[in-house]
């Protein structure tokens, strides 16, 4: 757990350097071969990180503490078990600590049994959507910056590229 929650803080830190760094660097500055290469480097590191390290840790607590296996059924209650109380019923097994251990029905005309395993794929899969949306956009909001910067600047030139004396 410990490893998990680690990993997604270094991977939120990580992710608002080049912000910061980008609202520090002049816009149009040109970049030099050796920017570049470490700027690839560093982004190469946090992808890394976000589709390979964040999910392995999930993964590994899901498999290790958790005791998510293929022969448990039911979604995990978590820390929600304490909301729901000590009575046994039909969604809530607390022997087990899952919620539909015996699976969904749909009014009697069949029964959907989940395994935790089959969670814990979910929440992993959930974890690289999530990871991919936030890539593109904020690939997108730094492509941008640049537009926003221009906006909020005063034109100091004529149509005719002459620069202004006065203000009209």
């Amino acid at each position: 757990m410990v490893a998990f929650f680690a990993s997604l803080l270094a991977l939120v830190v990580l992710t608002a350097i080049p912000f910061a760094y980008g609202k520090r660097r002049p816009i149009g500055t040109p970049v030099t071969w050796g920017e570049a290469m470490g700027g690839a480097l560093f982004l190469f590191f946090v992808m890394f990180f976000a589709y390979g390290i964040v999910p392995h840790q999930f993964l590994s607590w899901a498999d290790g503490p958790l005791k998510w296996r293929a022969d448990a059924y039911g979604i995990p209650a978590g820390p929600l078990r304490a909301f729901v109380g000590k009575k046994e019923n039909h969604f809530y097994s607390h022997k087990t600590n899952a919620f539909w251990p015996s699976g969904i029905t749909f009014g009697g005309r069949g029964r959907v049994k989940l395994t935790k395993e089959g969670v814990r794929d979910i929440v992993a899969a959930t974890l690289y959507i999530v990871f991919l949306s936030a890539h593109i956009a904020m690939w997108s909001l730094f492509q941008k910056r640049d537009k926003k910067a221009k906006s909020t600047a005063l034109d100091t030139t004529s149509t005719y590229g002459r620069p202004l004396v006065r203000k009209a």
